[in-house]
């Protein structure tokens, strides 16, 4: 196995058990500090979305039977963040939730009008549709960055290729020009 791999392996192993402490840390807290340590789980699970990135490329250089191997070990590691990611998101959504219910039942006791309710609600409602157009273009940018890698990856077999039909037609007209 490649050193690269290995060492984006133990990076990501990492990452998962940190991301699986704090989400279990996250059930005793609530306010302001489960918000900073959502965020910091969110920035833990974009770094392991990179090092996953990094393990790709690494294992796309391989040669075919390793290759398969590493990949294989890539898409298991990739499930292990999507259940982190899946967890997270119920721990915001919940957190969400709370938060929301303490601002209505504060707005009751204050006598605050349903127009006011009603306000509040759609721009909550607003928000949460731009979270969703986010990481729909974070998810396009994710396909597009992989199709690239992609593409470069088929440029550069085929630039092998003609590097070696190049040497093969110079040894042949070497050959021919000594006869």
């Amino acid at each position: 196995m490649s050193g690269m791999f290995e060492s984006y392996e133990k990076e990501f192993k990492e990452l998962c058990a940190s991301i699986g402490r704090k989400l279990s840390g996250l059930e005793g807290s609530s306010g302001e500090d489960r918000k900073a340590k959502l965020r910091e789980l969110e920035t833990e699970v974009d770094e392991a979305e990179s090092v996953i990135r990094r393990m790709d490329l690494e294992a796309r250089t391989k040669p075919v039977q390793e290759k398969t191997r590493l990949l294989s070990l890539l898409r298991d590691y990739k499930a292990d963040l999507n259940a982190h990611k899946r967890d997270m998101k119920k721990a915001s959504a919940g957190a969400g939730v709370d938060s929301r219910t303490a601002l209505f039942a504060g707005m009751q006791d204050a006598g605050t009008s349903a127009d006011q309710r009603a306000r509040l609600l759609n721009t909550t409602q607003r928000l949460e549709q731009q979270n969703e157009k986010i990481e729909e273009g974070k998810r396009t940018l994710l396909e597009t960055e992989d199709l690239g890698v992609s593409i470069l990856k088929d440029l550069h077999g085929q630039r092998e290729t003609i590097t070696r039909a190049r040497d093969t037609l110079h040894g042949a007209d070497n050959s021919l020009g000594r006869r």
